[in-house]
């Protein structure tokens, strides 16, 4: 943990000291730390959507400053309190860098085909990509490194990490190639649930710890970035072509995408955090 979010442990431990072991009100106790861990690991992506939301709702369109551009600087801004407030480690910066790489080059490529398109106008852009995007990617890898450590994972039967990065590769390409040729999404879906289909996450939330097959984990997570989503491009953040004229929530298909790129950020964020047995954190 981070210095500040020890500090925190510390002072929420303190606090349900006194909290029943069983029963009803430890179930309660429980569910209620779930949520709070959560909300802490969605901090950087909570940020995020709040700035789109600000900015759709209350940046003037005359200002000197493109709403773009500033979004950019809010994003920065945003990263920069994380880092030095401690409430990020150095290895989820790293993983943030590599999500920005990683997403930039895959934008530049689905803005120049017309997947869909970033409205306004500035200069802190690469081509038709403002550099926010980077961030609301990286967003993910944030949420991913700080579930890892807040809610102690373990992993029963996780599939060779080499088998993962093959799969996440060809993911990776498919999102360029199926432009051109066959798209095997459909076949990469199987590929990955043949790949986790036997692995079992276990999390610790306060005093107990749970069991969730981790292909549930990866369509909860899948659903929300969908429901974040729909907020980006309800705060016209960034607009698919059929929302261009007439807004409307994106379609429940997209979560096949949001799966096979959860994929990705799952085997990027593995290749930094090494998935353990529970055995091994004892």
């Amino acid at each position: 943990m981070t210095a500040v979010e020890l500090r925190l442990h510390r002072w929420a431990n303190a606090l349900l000291a006194d909290a029943p072991a069983g029963g009803a009100r430890a179930k309660l106790v429980e569910f209620l730390v779930f949520g709070a861990k959560q909300a802490w690991a969605c901090v950087f992506g909570a940020a995020m959507l709040a700035i789109l939301v600000v900015a759709r709702l209350w940046y003037p369109d005359d200002a000197a400053l493109a709403r773009n551009d500033a979004l950019v600087l809010a994003a920065v801004a945003i990263q920069i309190v994380m880092v030095v407030a401690k409430l990020e480690t150095g290895r989820e910066l790293l993983v943030i860098v590599m999500f920005h790489v990683v997403d930039t080059v895959m934008e530049i490529f689905k803005t120049n085909v017309g997947s869909w398109e970033y409205p306004g106008d500035g200069v802190l852009h690469i081509g038709a990509v403002p550099l926010y995007t980077g961030f609301m990617y990286a967003a993910v890898g944030s949420y991913l490194v700080r579930v890892y450590r807040l809610f102690d994972l373990t992993f029963v039967r996780y599939p060779p990490r080499w088998a993962t990065a093959i799969v996440a590769v060809l993911v990776y390409v498919n999102f360029f190639s199926h432009h051109y040729t066959l798209d095997i999404r459909w076949l990469l879906v199987a590929a990955v649930i043949a790949l986790y289909a036997r692995t079992v996450m276990h999390f610790r939330v306060f005093r107990g710890v749970h069991r969730m097959p981790i292909l549930v984990a990866f369509v909860g997570v899948a659903f929300f970035i969908w429901v974040a989503e729909n907020i980006g491009t309800a705060s016209g953040a960034w607009l698919y072509p059929g929302q261009v004229d007439d807004w409307h929530v994106v379609p429940l298909s997209k979560l096949v995408a949001w799966f096979l790129l959860m994929i990705i950020s799952v085997v990027m964020v593995a290749w930094v955090y090494k998935p353990v047995e529970p055995r091994a954190r004892r």
